[in-house]
């Protein structure tokens, strides 16, 4: 008799054991998805929180220093002055775009290339002539590649503009292979320095993985021609 009721005892503590180690799991496991959609909340509302002080910085500068640079703009007395604060003015949109995280691809960033070159060249008075292969492929680039190839085409037309006394600008973009070819070239004249405006073109045209080089132009301007490896298409 006693023996069973040892033996029955020895199966209750056992029951009794295996129960509360399943509860202390359960309430372990409860309060770890607590802890986790806790931080989940909090990680959410801090990032709401920067969008939200990102649209408040993006309206403040375009607001004020959008204005004041478009102020310039009009009334600038020669057009390389209108042209210099076009071009900042489009060095701060870009900035901003980047920091809300646009996304594109490669034929929405070249459209977008394409037209702030023909409004620039154009108040400028210089004829844009741009030939674009018509089976470029179309990545998605990431921001920085975005802002690079930008800042890139702005600064060879800032160029042109300010120093080449040229009537033309024509620019060719193919594809050579995974690679983008892209050719900006002058009929201007003027002498390639070594300033701030080109090395920052050459860091660009590293940061983007490709080569940039500045050679003499068939008619007799200045040609500038930019190689990068584009993303896999590959989804």
């Amino acid at each position: 008799m006693i023996p069973s009721l040892l033996a029955l005892f020895g199966a209750l503590l056992l029951f009794v054991a295996v129960s509360w180690g399943r509860e202390r799991r359960a309430h372990a496991a409860t309060l770890a998805a607590l802890e986790c959609e806790r931080s989940s909340r909090e990680r959410e509302i801090g990032e709401r929180a920067a969008a939200q002080e990102r649209e408040r910085i993006y309206h403040d500068l375009h607001d004020d220093l959008g204005a004041k640079l478009l102020s310039l703009i009009h009334g600038a007395t020669t057009p390389q002055q209108a042209d210099q604060a076009r071009a900042a003015l489009q060095d701060l949109r870009d900035t901003v775009s980047r920091s809300r995280g646009t996304p594109g691809t490669l034929g929405d960033v070249l459209a977008d290339i394409r037209n702030e070159a023909r409004q620039r060249l154009a108040a400028a008075q210089i004829e844009l002539n741009w030939n674009e292969a018509g089976e470029l492929p179309d990545p998605a680039l990431r921001s920085e590649q975005s802002l690079h190839l930008h800042r890139i085409v702005r600064e060879a037309i800032s160029n042109t503009i300010r120093h080449a006394h040229a009537g033309s600008l024509r620019v060719r973009v193919a594809c050579r292979g995974n690679e983008l070819l892209l050719e900006l070239t002058d009929d201007g004249h003027r002498e390639i320095g070594d300033g701030s405006g080109t090395r920052g073109m050459r860091q660009r045209a590293h940061e983007l993985a490709g080569d940039i080089r500045w050679t003499e132009g068939t008619a007799g301007g200045t040609k500038v021609v930019l190689v990068f490896p584009l993303p896999s298409t590959a989804g």
